[in-house]
């Protein structure tokens, strides 16, 4: 655009991990369009993890609310026109919620990377980049603008409630090593390490580094189960914090460990953008689409072995961020494949 726009509306509504990476998109128009006024409509629960951005104004759709969510986004918006709408998401509901946006603009998706009618909601699409990191995606919707600019900065506010609480369980004085062991507790269980994996590495981390590991979940059974399991059958003590924290809460406890140790989940990318280093373990899905983005040569990689075994074609020869779904295709890591990740990354302190 020749001269920036006064209001942008940006709509990412879910999820956690990709909400964090919508974060730098944001910087870098506050740093290049200082002026604009920047409108997010977001989920309910990323916006307790983001929704207290300085200079950004949050709207929030509750999906949990059906229909609902839609006549209050609606009553929100009633009146309101922007200048530009960045449809940020794809999904049906997004689109349909994008579609309340009054703005002549409407920037989406390639259409390599649409679905669920997307085209219907938007009149200019962003240049095709299928092959790209999720968050190289999200700044192509900058390029589309006319910014070159990269600003990979996240500092997502810590309130001083999270910061406590965080210090409470994580005092000063040791280390820790923070472990989100599990993905959602609904669906995508295969991309689940094993609970005796995960306490044999806190048990190395502790013997070898004298460090003290954290557990870090939500509530659902199934990461209680996990939590519960690794916290058995590790030799060494561990503090379990598996559905004790609301997303602040997650922010800080993460932010205050010295590693992060996650399969391909939301707080992974939380503990990245927190600035903890973090070593992600990935066999079904592919890294360089969805990894620890400032973290990425870290990850312990059995994805292209993974995607040969149960479907014979390499990574570079099918769709990207094509998924794996063979239920055992995690036990492709070994323990010592991430005890070796831990112990360079720790030796570079």
């Amino acid at each position: 655009m020749e001269t920036p726009p006064a209001s942008l509306c940006l709509l990412r509504l879910s999820a956690l991990g990709d909400v964090t990476h919508a974060v730098p998109v944001v910087r870098a128009l506050q740093k290049v369009w200082p002026e604009t006024r920047l409108t997010w409509i977001i989920g309910r629960l990323e916006a307790e993890l983001v929704g207290d951005l300085p200079g950004v104004e949050f709207i929030v759709f509750d999906k949990g609310r059906g229909f609902a969510a839609y006549r209050d986004l609606y009553r929100q918006l009633r009146g309101r026109r922007f200048d530009v709408l960045l449809q940020m998401q794809v999904a049906l509901r997004a689109n349909v919620a994008g579609r309340l946006v009054r703005a002549p603009l409407r920037i989406g998706f390639d259409r390599a990377r649409s679905r669920d009618g997307h085209g219907l909601f938007i009149n200019r699409r962003i240049d095709g980049n299928p092959r790209a990191h999720v968050l190289d995606g999200f700044f192509d919707f900058l390029r589309a603008l006319g910014i070159e600019e990269r600003e990979l900065r996240w500092d997502i506010p810590v309130p001083q409630d999270a910061a406590a609480f965080a210090r409470r369980h994580l005092p000063d004085g040791e280390r820790y090593l923070a472990i989100n062991a599990c993905t959602s507790a609904r669906v995508n269980n295969w991309r689940n390490w094993s609970a005796e994996r995960y306490a044999a590495v806190a048990d190395h981390a502790a013997q070898a580094h004298g460090m003290r590991t954290v557990l870090t979940g939500g509530p659902a059974p199934a990461e209680r189960a996990m939590a519960d399991a690794i916290a058995a059958q590790a030799r060494h003590p561990v503090v379990d914090l598996a559905g004790a924290t609301r997303p602040k809460e997650l922010l800080a406890v993460l932010g205050r460990a010295d590693v992060a140790i996650a399969p391909d989940t939301g707080p992974l990318h939380i503990a990245a953008a927190a600035g903890t280093p973090v070593i992600g373990l990935y066999a079904t899905s592919n890294p360089w689409r969805t990894g620890p983005y400032r973290w990425r040569e870290w990850v312990v990689d059995r994805y292209p072995e993974a995607l040969a075994a149960e479907t014979g074609v390499r990574p570079e020869d099918t769709r990207w961020g094509r998924r794996v779904r063979d239920p055992v295709a995690m036990q492709r890591i070994s323990v010592d494949d991430v005890t070796h990740r831990l112990d360079a990354l720790l030796a570079g302190d």
